[in-house]
């Protein structure tokens, strides 16, 4: 006789329920730089990412699991097919080389990368450390002011790649000097952008199509025109243009989910510009 099994009204379990591991899981924060660019790049190629926003003041890209991960306690960490890919600029380069032919965000000539490239670690170098500053200045000092002294030493020392930057802001804010740097970066990194989309014939960087070096310096724009410093552009009508544009990209609205904004996290810096 064929074995029935009793009519208890539960299924025999399968052998394997677990649901398969997602290709993409993306670790971020949703008003970090860094993510932004990431996240851009792979809402630009359709690629679907299981994502994990990180609370970056809770210490979550502290935890263990986190830093087995990433081991330099920063966001964003792509991991892939079981592998981690760490640091925006290599992640954005990796996703197009993993899928050129959809969306491609690079030059066809050797040449042209070459430049790209070039253009992209001016932009890792000089505008977008140069953002930080007034941006923790603004939004995230009321937050390590309430710490005691201790804490906050405790809180730098336990980031290998922020340590020296935050104990240069310390619990008072950066100094006027650091932000009159960080001020004349920001315009170098405008004054290069319009230079270069005016060299190349535009509308983009480096021409006609978009490349991974205005994904790179997106999220500095954003930040600079959520937080009133979008009056360095005024004189420069092809950076205003090139802002249009990629606000108008398919990949902007998803990269820019509700919250993703310094002042849509922070309401008390939205009160405060417009009092400024």
């Amino acid at each position: 006789m064929q074995y029935e099994p009793p009519a208890t009204g539960l299924r025999p379990p399968l052998r394997d329920e677990t649901p398969p591991m997602p290709e993409f899981v993306l670790y971020n924060a949703p008003q970090s730089t860094c993510s932004q660019r990431v996240r851009f790049v792979l809402n630009a190629k359709g690629l679907p990412f299981e994502e994990h926003k990180l609370d970056l003041f809770a210490g979550d890209q502290l935890k263990p699991d986190y830093l087995a991960i990433n081991p330099n306690g920063v966001v964003p960490a792509l991991v892939h097919e079981g592998v981690p890919i760490i640091d925006s600029a290599v992640i954005i380069e990796y996703l197009d080389e993993l899928k050129p032919d959809v969306a491609p965000l690079r030059p066809k000539g050797l040449k042209d990368i070459a430049a790209m490239r070039s253009l992209m670690r001016f932009i890792d170098e000089v505008p977008t450390p140069a953002i930080r500053v007034p941006s923790y200045n603004l939004a995230f000092l009321p937050h390590f002011q309430k710490m005691t002294e201790a804490e906050f030493q405790a809180l730098a020392d336990s980031k290998p790649l922020r340590r020296e930057f935050l104990l240069t802001m310390g619990r008072t804010g950066f100094p006027q000097a650091e932000m009159d740097g960080a001020m004349g970066r920001l315009a170098r990194g405008v004054a290069r952008m319009d230079e270069t989309i005016r060299a190349s014939g535009g509308p983009w960087l480096m021409g006609g199509g978009i490349t991974l070096a205005d994904v790179a310096v997106m999220p500095v724009i954003v930040r600079m025109d959520d937080i009133n410093l979008a009056t360095m552009w005024d004189d420069k009508p092809a950076v205003a243009r090139w802002f249009e544009l990629i606000r108008a990209e398919p990949a902007y609205q998803p990269t820019y989910y509700p919250g993703s904004l310094l002042t849509e996290k922070y309401p008390h810096l939205r009160e405060q510009l417009k009092a400024g």
